[in-house]
């Protein structure tokens, strides 16, 4: 299918259209035998990512908002006529985690102001909850949670569609690390046979997002390919790349190094390191139930290996 022009088809705005998630709740939309007219919400629709996507999705219509709680009327604009929004946030990673708060709860301000049928919120779990206050430096999770729980207590009609772990991070700035002796590390305070939750972002986060949509009824939706355990997934990348890798558990303060050295601060690296042990102990989502999410999907999300299969290892494991 392609974007419908039809003004009587739906509106959905997608804020974060050029990243990862966004891009995907597009492509899943477009991907639909159902009509969306699709709205991205993009700071600079000028830039090579804008225009790359843009070019993809005839029809797509993308309009520059910078969704900051400072800009509140222009996202309000933005949103005018919609249907349903897609909303996301920062990683406070890379703000703070009251900044991150802020420009959530600004966004859930806006979809109730703008009488937005439904709001799809990409949210996570509250990990200081889950542990019982053993964990409270995971901000990134734990930011999304009081969001979530602020759309809750306002009374917004929502979907929490909350993203598992990115496989990307595989191919990226979580890569297997090469040794001097030729094999790649892969290494975090987390036991081997802990398990995590993962997805492929780029292709398959949409899917539920979509679900949300076209299959209501739940509120929470749980945007996971399959949980894997540290140890498969190095076995894994091992056998389909050729490159012999393997997980090692480490000390927290050696963790924390790492990710100092890397550039990060010591927030970050405290913060990384409490969100593996919370997942290794309390599970990516708390224990929740999640297998029925992966239930009335437009297709099946990739599994890690697919994922491994599909991406080129050549310029990362070299």
């Amino acid at each position: 299918m392609t974007i419908s022009q039809d003004a009587f088809a739906p509106l959905i705005v997608v804020t974060g259209a050029t990243g990862a998630q966004g891009s995907s709740v597009i492509k899943a939309l477009e991907e639909s035998s159902r009509p969306y007219r699709i709205r991205g919400i993009t700071r600079d629709p000028s830039k090579p990512a804008s225009q790359t996507l843009a070019k993809k999705y005839n029809g797509l219509e993308l309009v520059a908002v910078d969704a900051q709680p400072e800009n509140k009327e222009g996202i309000l604009k933005a949103f005018q006529g919609a249907k349903y929004v897609f909303l996301m946030t920062m990683s406070p990673v890379f703000t703070s985690r009251a900044r991150e708060l802020e420009e959530g709860k600004t966004l859930i301000d806006c979809a109730k102001a703008a009488n937005v049928e439904l709001t799809i919120w990409s949210g996570l779990e509250d990990m200081s909850k889950h542990s019982n206050g053993k964990y409270v430096h995971v901000d990134h999770f734990d930011a999304k949670a009081e969001v979530t729980e602020y759309a809750k207590q306002i009374g917004l009609a929502f979907v929490n569609v909350e993203a598992a772990g990115y496989m990307q991070n595989y191919s990226t700035f979580a890569a297997p690390r090469k040794q001097a002796d030729g094999t790649y590390l892969l290494a975090t305070p987390a036991p081997a046979d802990s398990i995590i939750a993962l997805i492929d972002t780029n292709e398959d986060y949409g899917l539920f997002v979509r679900k949300a949509i076209e299959n209501p009824g739940a509120s929470e939706i749980y945007a996971y390919a399959e949980e894997i355990t540290h140890a498969n997934a190095a076995k894994q990348l091992s056998e389909i790349t050729g490159k012999t890798v393997v997980y090692m558990q480490i000390t927290e303060e050696q963790y924390k190094k790492g990710i100092t050295s890397a550039g990060l601060s010591e927030v970050a690296a405290l913060e990384f390191t409490e969100m593996w042990l919370a997942i290794a102990n309390y599970t990516y989502y708390g224990n929740k139930e999640i297998k029925s999410s992966l239930q009335g999907l437009a297709r099946t999300p990739r599994t890690f290996a697919e994922f491994v299969k599909a991406t080129d290892w050549s310029a990362i494991l070299n």
